[in-house]
């Protein structure tokens, strides 16, 4: 009879270990772990962004006559007046005032001050700084411009802490960046196979960055572009992820039942 008592108290022993076993910690991953090429990633040139449809762009012209460049350009005011709508003007906030700029609009074309449709789409600034050289250096003497994004925005989903649409101050964001912005990657979050999804001239593009390894930075993904979009996959272990993994673990808690009545049986039986 003791050897009986014995045996069933080792029966909850058992099933411990199995579980214990049957389950692994999730061990998180390290950001760019090895050696990193310093020479490589000093050879790449960073991207310039591109105009494209619905960004907000903010134009500033100089010349040696500010009276008569005056009316080309675009003040901070707290409403719109209605010549600047009619001029093809939008709005963003900005620390509480209004940022006039010229919304690209379905055609990839802005309505410029006296010039009229302009088709910038597909431009960088250098290149629309250039074409609005050429083009005021009949009305002005020395002209020149200075051209910002306004809303130079990217969306972050998935297994971040913080969702959402991030808009910042300057053109140039790496996905580490990003990463930071929205409060780094959740426990379930797979590092190893974060997906952007880019749009260029209506194309869509996609890749795929593992920011484990410093080869991320020579990806072409690595620095962020306008209204690029990051997902993060959530990864198996995340509980209520998918019918599969509520399967598997059904499936392991079967077989772990099926042991343990099994030994029942056998440590009933050895008396």
């Amino acid at each position: 009879m003791g050897l009986h008592y014995k045996n069933k108290a080792a029966i909850p022993v058992l099933a411990m270990c199995l579980l214990l076993f049957s389950c692994r910690a999730t061990r998180p991953i390290q950001y760019l772990q090895g050696p990193i090429d310093t020479s490589a990633l000093s050879a790449i040139a960073l991207p310039e962004p591109l105009i494209q449809k619905g960004d907000l762009i903010g134009i500033t012209v100089y010349s040696d006559n500010p009276e008569a460049t005056a009316v080309y350009n675009q003040q901070m005011n707290t409403t719109m007046s209605s010549s600047a709508q009619a001029a093809g003007a939008a709005t963003t906030g900005q620390s509480g005032a209004v940022m006039p700029g010229y919304l690209v609009d379905a055609n990839g074309d802005i309505r410029f001050q006296s010039l009229g449709l302009l088709h910038v789409e597909g431009m960088t600034r250098a290149e629309l700084e250039q074409m609005l050289k050429e083009k005021l250096s009949p009305f002005l003497k020395n002209p020149y411009c200075n051209i910002r994004f306004l809303n130079y925005k990217f969306t972050m989903l998935g297994e971040v802490t913080r969702q959402g649409v991030y808009s910042i101050p300057n053109e140039k964001i790496s996905i580490l960046e990003a990463l930071g912005l929205a409060g780094d990657i959740t426990m379930y979050g797979e590092k190893d196979s974060i997906l952007v999804v880019r749009e260029i001239n209506g194309k869509r593009s996609f890749g795929y960055l593992d920011v484990s390894k410093p080869e991320v930075m020579l990806s072409p993904y690595y620095y962020l572009r306008q209204n690029d979009v990051v997902i993060v996959k959530a990864n198996p272990k995340k509980p209520g992820i998918s019918e599969q993994t509520a399967t598997r673990r059904l499936t392991r808690v079967t077989a772990i039942m099926s042991i343990l009545v099994s030994l029942t049986l056998i440590f009933t039986r050895v008396r």
